[in-house]
């Protein structure tokens, strides 16, 4: 079985996926890292994210492998554990960069399809339910407003020590919204069969009990 969650950046896919999958026996796929990495290798090695042509013409020499240890999802950049690195503010807004490139998304969308084939998977990600897994049993549209989502990021950099500033998170927001609407190449948008689920005003543990009980209808 495969479990389809897309919507905009910070709407808590990744945290409620994660708990989804515990309760379920899922495995999880955290599509979102995949492109982050992606990014990460362009900023390691001096390329321009905007330079399509030049992304595009390193993709062969990046290699992406997650792994589980103890439990949770590791991402290996040429064999290098960039786990931690990928979660910078710097990655996450080049990740929507990288992800309009046709060649990027070939890329990951194969190795993203093959883990679905072989196991009961939840995935998240911009484009999961219209494109990468559009037969999955159960897809879930789940969005949050933008001042909501800013300030969960907000909370979430703080409780790490991280300094940052609440107007500067929701402005970066709302461009990468644009950003992952917009582009040419698999853009953000609900898949037909999608439920919509508005996560502003719940708690993730009702978000998570309301994703089960929607799967359980369609098991």
């Amino acid at each position: 079985m495969n479990i389809a969650i897309d919507g905009p950046a910070g709407a808590g896919k990744s945290s409620i996926a994660k708990l989804v999958a515990k309760k379920l026996l899922f495995v999880y796929i955290d599509t979102g890292a995949m492109y982050r990495t992606m990014a990460l290798y362009c900023l390691k090695h001096g390329i321009e994210t905007k330079d399509g042509a030049q992304v595009e013409g390193r993709c062969d020499e990046i290699d992406i492998k997650i792994a589980y240890e103890d439990g949770e999802q590791q991402i290996y950049l040429n064999g290098e554990n960039v786990s931690s690195e990928i979660r910078s503010e710097q990655v996450g807004n080049q990740a929507s960069v990288v992800a309009s490139y046709p060649k990027v998304r070939e890329k990951l969308v194969s190795l993203q399809r093959q883990m679905a084939a072989s196991s009961d998977v939840i995935m998240d990600g911009r484009d999961i339910g219209t494109v990468v897994l559009p037969d999955a049993e159960v897809k879930i549209y789940l969005t949050a407003s933008s001042a909501v989502r800013a300030g969960r990021r907000y909370k979430e950099l703080q409780g790490k020590g991280i300094e940052c500033d609440l107007k500067k998170i929701e402005e970066d927001i709302i461009v990468r919204d644009r950003q992952d609407m917009s582009r040419d190449v698999s853009p953000l948008r609900q898949a037909e069969d999608a439920v919509l689920l508005d996560s502003s005003d719940l708690s993730i543990e009702e978000v998570v009990d309301r994703i089960i009980a929607i799967c359980k209808k369609s098991a």
